[in-house]
């Protein structure tokens, strides 16, 4: 079912096959048997996760480490050299690496046909806001000197966050964003939105407590609707075309909506996909799920549509 409003906000709700439910299931399974069964720290165990989203083939990839800017280029054959994705990673700012995201990357970079450079931000606790949000902005700075004049920006969880965080920068000489594609954004660290606040919500990844948690780390003391670490109590008055898809059974569905919702409001393009029983980024479980490379397909035409 789509609908449209007088704003702009395209809504989508994508319902879930009996067939579909049954992988969705056993990928939740496994995922519950990985992180209790893993050897090693959480860091290793979510990496280890995230790396099993395959590398499409004939991407090249290259590290990239220096003073300001670490990461990894995954770069499709044929790519253009003016125009990359700028991905940023989730893991609720303690967890993640440009490395393990490798995989999930190249599934949008080579169904969109552009690079993507996935960056590498400091970490919390040992580097508490606003070191990822500073680093984000570094990572737009550094690309604009590797020749590149427009991006888009891409992002997952707390990646979704930081994407649309940086769309409050306005220094001209940054590339162009000519798109914005998250997924599941963790875009309200305040915590005031309905679903997460609704004991009827019943998130299969993710329990409030682990999340607040997180937030109280990465904030260390920092005011939690600072616009830099929860973009929803800081949307720009001109926003460039912006996708976000969000399962129904999150935590963060109805910060996603809120967030459509007000964009949409100041006359931007909002495409919100909502996905019936599947889980938090979903997209990565490419391997498996139909619904995810259909999701996928859907998020590298949005940025595609609007080079």
């Amino acid at each position: 079912m789509t609908t449209l409003n007088k704003t702009g906000l395209i809504e989508k709700l994508h319902a879930l096959s009996d067939e579909e439910r049954q992988i969705e299931q056993s990928i939740l399974a496994a995922i519950g048997h990985h992180f209790a069964s893993f050897v090693g720290s959480r860091r290793e165990a979510y990496d280890v996760m995230t790396a099993q989203t395959p590398i499409l083939d004939g991407v090249t990839m290259e590290a990239v480490k220096q003073n300001d800017v670490q990461g990894w280029w995954v770069r499709p054959p044929c790519a253009p050299t003016d125009k990359a994705i700028l991905f940023l990673h989730g893991g609720a700012y303690m967890l993640g690496s440009a490395e393990a995201y490798r995989g999930f990357v190249s599934q949008i970079a080579v169904r969109a046909g552009i690079a993507a450079f996935v960056l590498d931000y400091p970490l919390a606790p040992e580097y508490p806001f606003p070191a990822a949000y500073e680093a984000t902005v570094a990572a737009r700075r550094w690309l604009a000197t590797q020749n590149i004049s427009q991006i888009a920006l891409v992002g997952d969880s707390a990646g979704g966050a930081l994407a649309l965080a940086a769309l409050g920068e306005l220094d001209i000489t940054l590339p162009t964003v000519a798109a914005v594609v998250v997924f599941s954004p963790w875009i309200d660290l305040a915590f005031s939105g309905a679903s997460f606040n609704n004991p009827d919500t019943h998130d299969p990844i993710f329990q409030r407590q682990l999340l607040a948690g997180a937030a109280a780390t990465y904030l260390d003391g920092t005011d939690p609707k600072d616009g830099r670490a929860s973009p929803l109590y800081s949307i720009p008055e001109t926003l460039p075309p912006l996708a976000i898809q969000v399962g129904m059974d999150e935590l963060l569905r109805d910060d996603a909506r809120r967030y459509a919702a007000a964009a949409a409001d100041r006359g931007g393009q909002v495409h919100l996909d909502l996905f019936e029983g599947l889980h938090h980024v979903f997209q990565r479980s490419a391997k498996d799920l139909p619904s995810a490379r259909r999701a996928l397909d859907d998020a590298a035409g949005f940025l595609t549509a609007h080079w």
